[in-house]
C-alpha cells in the first residue's frame, strides 16, 4: 500500500504530485522548524533543504523535536536528516549544517525554492532571510514568538501587516520597513499576553533574556507553517452549493 494514500484520500492525486515535485527551505531546526520540516516531509513534500548550525542540548529537551538524552551534542541536521530520510526514504535532502547570514544566505536562497520556512529566532538574520526572499519572489512564511505562550487557541496565521501583541513581529516589522517591506510576507504568531514572571533577564553575549517554554507551543507554530505551506501549493475543489 502506499504510505501516502490517506493524504492523496484528502487532497487527491494531483496535488499528491504538486507536493512531490515541490522543494522547500526551512532554515532553523528547533522546536518549531524541525515540527514543520517533519509535517511537510510526512505530506509528501519531495525535497526539502534543513538549515541549522547548531547542537542538541539538555534545555532543548521540553520542546524540540530531535531534542532526546541519547541525542545531546548531537548536530540538529543530523538528527533529522536521519529522521526525515526514515519518514520517506525517497525524499532529497539537503543538508545545510552550519549557520547562515549575509552573502551565505543570498547563495542558499538561489536554490529555486517553491517556498521557504522561516523558523529563525534571531532577530538580524530573520530580518535578512525574509528580506531577500521577498526581493528574489520568494513565498515564505516566518514564524514569530512562541515563548512565553501558553494558550494554543489562539495561534493563528496571517500577513504580517496584521499581526501584533508579539515583541518580535513588532520589532520584525519595524526593521522590514526601514527596508520597504510592510505587507506581502505569511507569519504564525499568538497575540497571547506575555508574563513578565516568564522571562529570565541573562548576562550572556548573545542574549539578554530568556523566556519560558511549554512543550505543546512551538510545535503547534511548527505545525501552523506547515499547513500554511501545504495548503498555498496545493488547490481543493470547494463543495458544489
Amino acid at each position: 500500500m502506499n504510505w501516502l494514500d490517506r493524504t492523496e484520500l484528502l487532497i487527491g492525486p494531483q496535488n499528491i504530485e504538486k507536493l512531490k515535485s515541490a522543494h522547500i527551505l526551512v532554515v532553523g531546526l528547533g522546536g518549531v522548524g524541525a515540527y514543520a520540516a517533519e509535517m511537510l516531509c510526512r505530506a509528501g513534500i519531495g525535497q526539502l533543504t534543513i538549515v541549522d548550525g547548531d547542537n542538541v542540548e539538555l534545555t532543548n529537551i521540553n520542546r524540540q523535536l530531535p531534542a532526546l538524552h541519547s541525542n545531546l551534542e548531537k548536530r540538529k541536521t543530523s538528527v533529522m536528516a536521519e529522521r526525515l530520510k526514515d519518514i520517506n526514504p525517497d525524499i532529497e535532502l539537503t543538508i545545510v549544517d552550519e549557520y547562515i547570514r549575509d552573502e551565505r544566505m543570498i547563495e542558499i536562497l538561489d536554490g529555486n525554492f517553491d517556498y521557504v520556512v522561516d523558523a529563525i529566532d534571531t532577530l538580524a538574520p530573520k530580518t535578512f532571510l525574509i528580506y531577500h526572499s521577498v526581493q528574489k519572489g520568494l513565498r515564505i512564511v516566518s514564524s514569530m514568538g512562541s515563548g512565553g505562550k501558553f494558550n494554543p487557541e489562539l495561534v493563528k496565521s496571517s500577513d504580517i501587516s496584521k499581526s501584533y501583541n508579539c515583541n518580535l513581529a513588532r520589532m520584525l516589522r519595524k526593521r522590514l520597513s526601514k527596508l520597504g517591506i510592510k505587507k506581502g510576507v505569511k507569519v504564525v504568531f499568538s497575540p497571547e499576553e506575555v508574563d513578565e514572571k516568564a522571562i529570565r533577564l541573562e548576562e550572556g553575549t548573545n542574549k539578554k533574556s530568556t523566556v519560558g517554554t511549554i512543550s505543546y507551543m512551538p510545535p503547534l507554530f511548527g505545525c501552523h507553517i506547515a499547513s500554511v505551506v501545504i495548503r498555498d501549493l496545493v488547490t481543493l475543489e470547494q463543495p458544489s452549493e
